[in-house]
């Protein structure tokens, strides 16, 4: 992944996943990364296989490393302001703060294109 944002931190909100009339699963989230006096917040987005193997994977208070594409939202009108989006290529548990089990996920070969997506 070219130009990739690697972020630290905590899930700040529960996950909350969907599927789009269109198929697509998608999991977001908002994250809070930093010491207590420069923190900062992310929205998180994955989608498709990782959006469900997120949803069942992760819980408000977790501690996570995400990888992805920092994306800055702007916006004007009378309320302008921005927002950082990170759009997850990977996400997992901070090992440096606890312990995880993993759990491999097998694919079934009738599953269709549009599952998971």
């Amino acid at each position: 992944m070219d130009g990739s944002f690697t972020v630290r931190g905590v899930v700040a909100t529960r996950p909350r996943h969907v599927v789009t009339e269109e198929g697509l699963a998608v999991t977001s989230f908002r994250l809070l990364a930093g010491a207590s006096r420069d923190r900062s917040w992310f929205t998180v987005s994955a989608l498709r296989r990782l959006a469900v193997n997120a949803a069942g994977s992760l819980e408000e208070g977790d501690p996570v490393l995400v990888i992805g594409r920092l994306v800055i939202r702007e916006w004007g009108g009378e309320h302008p302001g921005a927002a950082a989006e990170v759009e997850a290529a990977a996400i997992g548990h901070d090992l440096a703060r606890g312990r995880s089990a993993f759990t491999r996920v097998r694919v079934s070969p009738d599953a269709s294109p549009a599952k998971g997506r």
